[in-house]
C-alpha cells in the first residue's frame, strides 16, 4: 500500500507532490503518520512532507468531527440509545479511563483519528476538545513518523 501511495505521489509534478501527500493523509488508516512517511520516501523535504501530511489529516478530521457532531445533535434528541457492541464498549472503556486527551494520543495505535474522533463525539465529548487534542496527536504522530522515515532514508543512502 505504501509503495502504491508513494508511486502516486512521485508521479505528480514536483511542485504538486505535497498536494499528493495532503490527499493521501486525508485517507483514514493512512493519517499523518503514513502520509509523512510516503512524502519523505517520495523525496519531499521532511518539513514539507510532515506539514502536508498533518494538513491532510487535519482537514479530513475536521470533516468527520463536524459531521459527527451534527448527526449526534440531531439523533441524541430524538432516539433512545442503542445497545453497545463489544468493540465500541472497549473504546468507551478506554475513553472513560483516559479521557479525550488520552484517547487522542494513544488512539492512533488502534484506529485512525477520524474514527476515534467520531466515537468520542458519540460518547458526548466536547467537539472543541476533540478537535484540539486530535490536532495535537496528529502533529506528534506525523512528526515522529516523518523523522523516523528521514532517519531511515539517510541510513540507506
Amino acid at each position: 500500500m505504501i509503495e502504491s501511495l508513494q508511486g502516486f505521489t512521485s508521479s505528480l509534478p514536483p511542485m504538486l507532490q505535497w498536494l499528493g501527500v495532503v490527499l493521501i493523509a486525508a485517507i483514514p488508516f493512512v493519517d499523518s503518520y503514513f502520509g509523512a512517511v510516503v512524502g519523505v520516501l517520495a523525496g519531499l523535504p521532511p518539513v514539507v512532507a510532515i506539514a502536508a501530511a498533518v494538513a491532510g489529516n487535519v482537514l479530513s478530521l475536521l470533516i468527520f468531527v463536524f459531521a459527527a457532531h451534527s448527526v449526534r445533535t440531531r439523533v441524541a434528541s430524538s432516539k433512545p440509545a442503542k445497545e453497545i457492541t463489544p468493540r465500541r464498549a472497549k473504546l468507551r472503556a478506554t475513553f472513560d479511563k483516559f479521557g479525550v486527551a488520552g484517547v487522542s494520543l494513544i488512539g492512533p495505535t488502534i484506529l485512525p483519528s477520524q474514527i476515534t474522533s467520531v466515537a468520542m463525539i458519540s460518547f458526548g465529548a466536547s467537539r472543541n476538545a476533540v478537535i484540539l487534542w486530535q490536532i495535537i496527536s496528529i502533529i506528534i504522530w506525523g512528526t515522529a513518523f516523518g523523522i523516523l522515515a528521514t532517519l531511515g532514508v539517510s541510513l540507506v543512502r
